[in-house]
């Protein structure tokens, strides 16, 4: 069965790498002007070259966002599970080598949780767990999903990889989107940032959007950490993973995430540091290239860079979050899984976004439509 694996065996990390710094400025103008984008026109933008061309970029990037999704942020908030885990990351607050105290939310404290979240407004929420199967596998999350449904009108995941068969269970109880991060996509050095647990199984993780894809799930959410290797290579094949799911699983839509590493308990320092406007130059790339992208921003980014960037690409924001177990009311002091930046509530995030000239969505889906 093909899977993205038979595509990204075609590239090279060092080729990418090459290809990138011998983009010229005529290059990436050449691709601005283009009507249809391309994967190789993606690359122009992402290049050294094209942070000379950043102003027209953002200008356009503006533009095409408006059209396509209007003036409208969508708000979410993640709601933690539990920060088990069995995989050792160098780069995670939930490492397994990480001695902490661990919690996992019973069903009372599910709600409870749950209960602060609708006070907020909150209809859309991202159910999130470390990686542990025995602790918080399916039937875990199918007992999240099935209590929580009646509250949210759009319930989110991101846990573990799963089976194809699992993905499809979730599916049925009424999970909208699934988002998975591949981390780096450099396999050279990806096992020294996942030196034990199932995660470091490069190709498994690799091919999880095609198992999402082929369970029919509504919305499949991609990224990388920004700050373990060259963030335009790996961007590259980030988006050259959309590009193949985009054309493999047309009835599903997809949306990327830009996590930039925050400090967390016992993790490392970046290894490279993306300075904001290189920030602004990747999702500038993004949706010039591809206008349909859904474009979501977390609370690591800080205050000023998350005000500028509602009007120039963001289509989804999470606000007011908490990245522990319980940290809303249940156990506040439990260990987060990396420090937020904009600790904002969500209200104020609300009136920030009227301010700029935008309306915050608190709804725009319901299960209902889907047949869920």
């Amino acid at each position: 069965m093909k899977s993205f694996k038979d595509v990204f065996e075609n590239y090279q990390w060092g080729e990418v790498k090459n290809k990138l710094e011998k983009v010229s400025l005529s290059d990436v103008r050449y691709s601005l002007q283009k009507k249809n984008k391309t994967l190789d026109d993606f690359l122009n933008l992402l290049s050294p070259a094209a942070s000379q061309e950043l102003e027209l970029m953002a200008r356009m990037t503006q533009m095409l966002t408006q059209k396509r999704f209007g003036k409208t942020i969508q708000l979410y908030a993640p709601l933690y599970l539990s920060n088990e885990c069995q995989n050792i990351c160098t780069y995670c607050g939930f490492s397994l080598d990480n001695q902490l105290k661990r919690k996992t939310l019973s069903d009372t404290e599910l709600m409870i949780e749950a209960s602060v979240l609708k006070s907020m407004g909150v209809n859309h929420v991202l159910l999130v767990s470390g990686e542990a199967n025995k602790i918080v596998g399916v039937p875990y999350f199918q007992n999240a999903v099935r209590k929580l449904k009646p509250h949210f009108s759009n319930i989110s995941i991101e846990v573990q990889p799963l089976m194809e068969e699992e993905y499809k269970l979730l599916h049925e109880e009424g999970v909208h989107s699934v988002l998975v991060y591949q981390e780096t996509y450099h396999q050279d050095v990806y096992r020294e940032y996942h030196p034990k647990g199932k995660k470091s199984n490069f190709h498994f993780r690799l091919e999880t959007p095609d198992r999402i894809g082929r369970a029919g799930i509504h919305k499949i959410g991609l990224g990388v950490l920004l700050g373990l290797e060259d963030w335009r290579v790996d961007s590259f094949f980030n988006a050259l993973h959309i590009d193949y799911l985009q054309k493999q699983y047309w009835k599903s839509k997809f949306s990327v995430s830009f996590p930039r590493l925050r400090p967390a308990e016992g993790i490392i320092e970046p290894n490279f540091i993306m300075e904001d406007k290189d920030l602004l130059q990747l999702i500038c790339a993004y949706r010039i290239w591809n206008e349909d992208l859904e474009i979501s921003i977390s609370t690591r980014e800080n205050e000023v860079f998350r005000n500028h960037i509602v009007s120039l690409g963001a289509t989804a924001m999470s606000a007011g979050s908490k990245t522990n177990p319980g940290g809303y009311a249940v156990d506040k002091e439990s260990l987060e899984q990396f420090e937020t930046s904009d600790e904002r509530s969500m209200e104020e995030i609300k009136i920030m976004i009227k301010k700029a000239g935008y309306d915050p969505v608190m709804k725009d889906w319901d299960s209902v439509y889907s047949g869920v």
